[in-house]
């Protein structure tokens, strides 16, 4: 089997529900490493060190552990690193709005997104729900028909509140973001680019 190449990353808000993992510890000397090890159907190995601080390596379903831990001892340094930088920042302070004000803000921005997909949810509004999320803005939970925002996302401009909800309901007809996702998301909000800036800018 050829070598898998390997990338890394910093965590990427807004991305798709990743797969069940495992709990490992990388041995070194010094203090030891943990990672959440995601056996996927994958070419590259990837590595990740979360908006919370952990370590998340996706890797090919038949790699050897002994490759992925190969490289990731020679990327230890970089770990340590950005999992140093990001542990070291001050936690934020808490969110302006509770959680009542931000489900009823959210709902009325839910509602005036719904028409466009009462076909495919076959006139039957989502469920909405709301909680703090640390690498998320939202989540689409499409077999169940739910809708997860992030209450840190009322304190973000009205614009990018938009897109995000806009963004969650066009998984309901693409659960991943290939292209076919990112053409609805054209079509339906032309500015959607621009919008999607707002929630890294403000």
């Amino acid at each position: 089997m050829k070598p898998a190449k390997a990338m890394t990353t910093m965590a990427n808000p807004g991305k798709s529900k990743a797969a069940a993992a495992t709990a490992e510890w990388l041995a070194l000397p010094g203090e030891p490493i943990p990672y959440l090890l995601s056996r996927k159907r994958v070419r590259n190995l990837n590595l990740r060190v979360r908006a919370d601080g952990q370590v998340a390596v996706s890797a090919p379903t038949r790699m050897p552990k002994a490759e992925i831990e190969a490289f990731l001892r020679q990327k230890a340094p970089w770990i340590r690193k950005n999992r140093q930088a990001i542990l070291a920042r001050p936690s934020p302070a808490p969110c302006r709005y509770t959680r009542e004000e931000c489900l009823a803000h959210f709902t009325r921005l839910s509602d005036a997104v719904f028409p466009l997909f009462a076909a495919v949810l076959n006139g039957q509004k989502p469920t909405l729900k709301v909680r703090e999320m640390k690498t998320r803005w939202g989540v689409c939970h499409a077999q169940r028909r739910v809708i997860t925002l992030n209450t840190r996302l009322a304190e973000k401009p009205l614009a990018a509140q938009e897109y995000v909800i806009l963004h969650e309901y066009v998984h309901f007809l693409h659960p991943d973001h290939q292209a076919g996702f990112h053409a609805e998301m054209a079509r339906r909000m032309p500015d959607y680019k621009e919008r999607r800036k707002l929630l890294k800018t403000y």
